[in-house]
């Protein structure tokens, strides 16, 4: 109780100055004439028709201070409520200012693969929108890639903006296929070059490693060295399946020797991606904890080191409880009623 005593505090103090001003309105009461305002009226017609005559009754100076307590009441009670009460709190873990994730969205034609149900692409694009759900304070740029990448969102708070371009995610975007990430890390430098320089930055691959270019580990070790983190997040199995063709009557894309495409989940690659980044490697599977790991792995990258680690106390605001008691205060004066006048002989 004693603690609960001491932490008690308004966060807006000087608001209670305003309750002096109640001490004015007393006074002008307590100064003002006691005769009625009516008086020259009784010239011409008697007292007890005046309320017909006027449409008023006559207020007493008991209603008149019943009438003052009563918005004094109220007054105080919203002054007091403008102030701020606070009494209890909690030590909350701050986050360093800005942590940017960008996606890079995989749209070449091996992610129409139906190795995993309906297929990698659904997949894919379930994955993001589970990632875009949970997502709380980190701001989100996506790209989708094939031979070349496009930008889809700048890096933005807003995920209502990404999720309307998520049914847009298709391979028909590209002429020309193929699959180059070299590209797409590109084209996520440019993005996050231009964010604050406090901010953390972390790239999310979404795709199902069917691309062989050299150098992609080295690059990715420049990007950890820089302070860039990239995670992966794999799409199919490790068996895969038949890549679908593009021309009427060719169900499949074939070899030389006539033999269907097959493509499968290159996890061994994509481990050896997410390692050279300081990332980590994630298999996507049917449930949301996937994306939620990936995302704990990107705030934990904005927490503060244990050295630095810097906390903030967030009051609980108390201001409701004396807000509604005063509108419950108010309400009854809102009734609508009829004006009774008593009649004396």
């Amino acid at each position: 109780m004693d603690s609960l005593v001491s932490a008690f505090h308004f966060s807006e103090p000087a608001w209670l100055w305003a309750l002096l001003l109640c001490i004015p309105v007393a006074l002008w009461l307590l100064v003002t004439p006691r005769f009625s305002k009516n008086e020259r009226l009784r010239n011409y017609a008697d007292g007890h028709l005046l309320p017909y005559l006027i449409g008023r009754s006559e207020v007493t100076p008991g209603k008149r201070w019943k009438r003052f307590l009563r918005w004094t009441g109220i007054w105080v009670l919203l002054v007091l409520a403008m102030a701020g009460p606070r009494w209890d709190y909690r030590d909350e873990q701050l986050f360093r200012p800005g942590s940017n994730l960008v996606v890079l969205f995989d749209i070449s034609r091996s992610m129409h693969v139906a190795d995993v149900r309906p297929d990698r692409l659904t997949r894919a694009r379930q994955e993001l929108e589970d990632l875009l759900a949970q997502n709380r304070g980190v701001r989100v740029g996506l790209i989708a890639f094939a031979s070349i990448a496009h930008v889809v969102s700048p890096i933005t708070e807003d995920m209502n903006t990404i999720r309307r371009v998520l049914a847009a995610l298709d391979p028909g975007l590209v002429r020309l296929q193929g699959s180059r990430l070299s590209f797409a890390l590109e084209r996520a430098e440019q993005l996050l070059a231009g964010q604050p320089e406090e901010s953390t930055n972390s790239i999310l691959v979404i795709t199902d490693g069917d691309f062989v270019e050299e150098g992609l580990v080295q690059r990715l070790n420049n990007l950890s060295n820089s302070g860039v983190r990239v995670h992966i997040l794999g799409i199919g199995t490790p068996e895969g399946d038949s890549v679908p063709g593009q021309r009427p009557g060719n169900p499949w894309m074939t070899q030389a020797n006539g033999q269907p495409v097959v493509s499968p989940l290159n996890e061994k690659l994509l481990k050896e991606l997410a390692d050279a980044g300081a990332g980590i490697y994630q298999r996507a599977d049917y449930r949301d904890k996937d994306t939620a790991r990936i995302l704990a792995q990107v705030k934990t990258q904005a927490m503060p080191d244990a050295e630095t680690e810097e906390r903030t106390r967030v009051w609980n605001e108390r201001f409701y409880w004396l807000a509604g008691l005063a509108l419950l205060l108010l309400m009854p004066m809102f009734r609508r009623s009829l004006p009774s006048y008593r009649v004396t002989d």
